[in-house]
């Protein structure tokens, strides 16, 4: 398999804050700040410390996923990913989080429910199932990041990401990424095709050592 050739969308969009509160988890305070865009879409932030005032925060931009952050899912890597990066950033006392509504790669729940079942009949793989059900391998819009990453003060990142089309993304949309930092987690017996998808078709960038 080949590394997909694929170009981040990006779409200029306004992130208006709708209001933030505390927001206490086991690996410390954040506070958690709503936004809306002009066309409805709700996203949150989840900040510690003063991002604001730092030369280049930890940043993760993670993408909704009900599967594997609620519902425990092995299928893929998104929860342990999560709980990974609000770890580092309680460590470090300061960084941000972005999660973003967009299921499935931005194809939304249902369908990727759909997906699965591709994936579970027919034997395809991630990129293959969204493509048999009419869907662009990744149909996720990195403008909204970089909107809300602006409202909230934070023009430079440290990026806790394998995926170079994030980091790609950003910088497109005015963000400078000034390191990726590579986050390894949740790999097991159920998702360990996908990973490999991840890097053979997406280019997803593991430690060395790490790789699927």
């Amino acid at each position: 398999m080949t590394t997909m050739s694929t170009n981040p969308k990006i779409t200029p969009v306004t992130a208006k804050a709708t209001g933030d509160a505390r927001l206490p988890t086991q690996w410390g305070e954040f506070r958690i700040h709503g936004f809306e865009t002009a066309n409805g879409e709700e996203h949150i932030a989840l900040v510690m410390g003063q991002p604001d005032q730092a030369e280049a925060p930890l940043v993760r931009v993670h993408s909704e996923c009900l599967t594997g952050d609620a519902l425990f899912s092995q299928r893929c890597d998104c929860g342990p990913q999560l709980e990974a990066a609000m770890q580092r950033i309680g460590e470090a006392g300061e960084g941000v989080i972005l999660y973003l509504r967009q299921e499935g790669r931005g194809i939304g729940l249902l369908n990727k429910i759909r997906a699965y079942a591709v994936q579970d009949l027919e034997g395809a793989d991630t990129v293959e199932a969204n493509e048999a059900l009419g869907f662009a391998p990744d149909a996720r819009d990195y403008g909204v990041a970089a909107a809300m990453l602006s409202t909230l003060g934070v023009h430079q990142v440290r990026l806790m990401t394998n995926n170079p089309q994030k980091v790609a993304g950003l910088q497109a949309a005015g963000v400078t990424v000034v390191e990726r930092l590579a986050i390894y987690a949740g790999r097991n017996p159920h998702n360990h095709a996908y990973l490999k998808t991840k890097a053979a078709k997406f280019g997803h960038q593991f430690d060395d050592d790490k790789t699927p």
